[in-house]
């Protein structure tokens, strides 16, 4: 792979040798920094990248330049190189602007002049901005190979494991590549061994489960120590967050997470309503960076595992796994999250994996190009999921059961949803039925006035309904409510969902019924079932962590 560019673009002569200087001294070695002089020029340069073929990973320009501003000329970069990364350097007196061209071209960053010094204001910046570039464009050849095919419920959770997890990956459809038929006829594989793993290196992996892929790659799969000041277990915002903190508090720290850090939130192709990030930011992102920083700290990570008890062992609380050794650690946080319901309608169940699917990854959209998607949901999750899917499909529907989107979505994501051309919504509809020769190719939806019921063609439907915890494994020491959502802290001991307290003083916020156990994020009774207050939670539990070891 060639090496990427950087353009920077100024029309003053000292300012532009300045720009470029700073980024040659610190990207040099292994970007092209080139210069211009003018929009015009710039665009020049950019043509003959794309001609070339060549890498274009960054464009740097000013915004007060005569002829063509800075925002006109970033917007033509987004139509001819829609993965570039876009920062805008302006004054003060644009930042308006430079905000407005965050909705309006999707620019990824501004940066206030003068820059100085440029290792506290502009390296930050531009080391984020190619940080994500590269780990969207790795430059060396997928070592995995996936050989499946496209309605393949296995195949599915395999790429799905994969991709969660950010291993790179080649996907060879047995029906529409001829290398990936070859491979599965020299591998001498039927149906029932599909998918295929392969792995440089390794024995080629037939049909596997989660744990033998995590297992071929190298992924931990089991704890390393014997003892633990503290279990983790669910390794979304919550988890992570509560991982980095008691790590970097020095507590010997592990996570347990069944599929791969990130939970639901790390599956979101935007999260554009989190604190800091006036771009947004990927679900992949947000975890990516969470998991670099909890490991930095020195918190294990345990994947692949499915956790089945908790368990009181004198001052110790275990953590039973399914086909691993127990974890015992002094406390526990519990931040499982919470998983879609299950859609009521006939024929869903036998066509899951098939097509149907719920919720997704942000790689999963470009499974759809030119296809017919819905999706039922009106909560964000299913509002993101709509936009990522609409970049690639035909056209996609949003099936909604209520009167109206703005009683349970963000108003940032109608406002785009209700804008864009390529998504219908159909509020006061359901679906009831999925029918399909091996995969989805229909759907019936009623209209919840009348009864009317209509069948459409559909190849995919993505379901964002509901939210059900995973909680069934705790048993009963630790307390839920109704829904089965862990009741905390001072709900435990008044109003309806008191269950009892074994111990003088009252509980720690956020500690179950188990003295030393914690619930964090979506898993808890009442909790606001959004990004920010998970990772919140998660936070604020090791405190109370602390609290509680500082009692045994």
């Amino acid at each position: 792979m060639a090496r990427p560019a950087i353009i920077t673009v100024d029309d003053d002569a000292p300012v532009s040798a300045a720009i470029a200087r700073d980024l040659r001294a610190r990207y040099g070695a292994e970007h092209r920094i080139l210069r211009a002089s003018s929009g015009a020029e710039a665009l020049d340069l950019v043509a003959r990248l794309v001609l070339r073929g060549q890498p274009l990973a960054l464009v740097a320009s000013d915004q007060r330049m005569p002829g063509m501003t800075g925002i006109e000329l970033l917007a033509r970069v987004r139509v001819d190189v829609p993965d570039a990364k876009l920062l805008l350097l302006t004054a003060y007196a644009d930042t308006d602007v430079a905000i407005s061209a965050i909705n309006d071209i999707g620019l990824d960053h501004y940066l206030l002049k003068p820059w100085d010094p440029p290792e506290d204001r502009l390296y930050p910046v531009v080391d984020d901005l190619l940080s994500d570039w590269h780990n969207a464009h790795p430059e060396r050849a997928f070592d995995v190979r996936v050989v499946g095919h496209r309605w393949s419920e296995a195949s599915h959770l395999v790429k799905t494991f994969l991709a969660n997890n950010h291993v790179p990956y080649v996907w060879l459809d047995v029906e529409r590549d001829e290398e990936g038929a070859r491979l599965r006829d020299l591998a001498g594989a039927g149906p029932e061994d599909l998918p295929l793993v392969l792995v440089p290196d390794g024995d080629t992996l037939r049909a596997p489960t989660p744990v033998a892929v995590a297992t071929a790659l190298g992924l931990r799969t089991r704890a390393e120590r014997a003892l633990y000041d503290l279990c983790i277990v669910g390794g979304g915002p919550a988890g992570l967050a509560a991982a980095v903190y008691a790590a970097s508090e020095g507590l010997s720290t592990v996570v347990v997470e069944h599929d791969a850090p990130g939970g639901q939130a790390g599956q979101s192709a935007a999260i554009e309503n989190y604190l800091g990030f006036p771009r947004g930011l990927s679900g992949a992102d947000l975890a990516q960076r969470a998991i670099a920083q909890a490991r930095r700290f020195g918190a294990e990570m345990v994947l692949a595992r499915d956790v089945m008890a908790l368990e009181q062992r004198g001052p110790v609380r275990a953590v039973r796994l399914d086909g691993a050794d127990d974890i015992e650690a002094r406390s526990v946080v519990l931040a499982t999250g919470v998983s879609y319901r299950r859609l009521e309608a006939r024929g869903v169940d036998a066509l899951s994996g098939r097509g149907v699917h719920y919720g997704s990854n942000a790689g999963q959209a470009a499974a759809c190009a030119g296809d017919e998607v819905y999706v039922v949901g009106a909560a964000n999750s299913a509002g993101q999921a709509v936009l990522n899917l609409a970049r690639h499909a035909r056209r996609v529907t949003l099936v909604v059961r209520g009167e109206s989107l703005e009683a349970s979505m963000s108003q940032y994501l109608v406002t785009r949803i209700r804008a864009d051309e390529r998504i219908r919504v159909l509020c006061r509809t359901e679906v009831v039925g999925a029918d399909g020769d091996g995969h989805l190719e229909r759907l019936t939806l009623s209209d919840r006035h009348t009864g009317a019921t209509t069948e459409v063609e559909a190849a995919w439907l993505f379901i964002y309904i509901g939210a059900s915890p995973r909680t069934d494994w705790l048993g009963a020491d630790v307390a839920r409510d109704e829904h089965g959502f862990v009741v905390t802290g001072h709900d435990l001991v008044t109003g309806q969902q008191a269950h009892g307290w074994p111990l003088a003083r009252p509980p720690f916020a956020l500690e179950t019924s188990l003295p030393g156990v914690f619930a964090a994020g979506d898993v808890r009774s009442d909790s606001m079932k959004r990004v920010a207050s998970a990772v919140g939670e998660g936070s604020m539990s090791v405190y109370f962590v602390h609290r509680y070891l500082a009692t045994i």
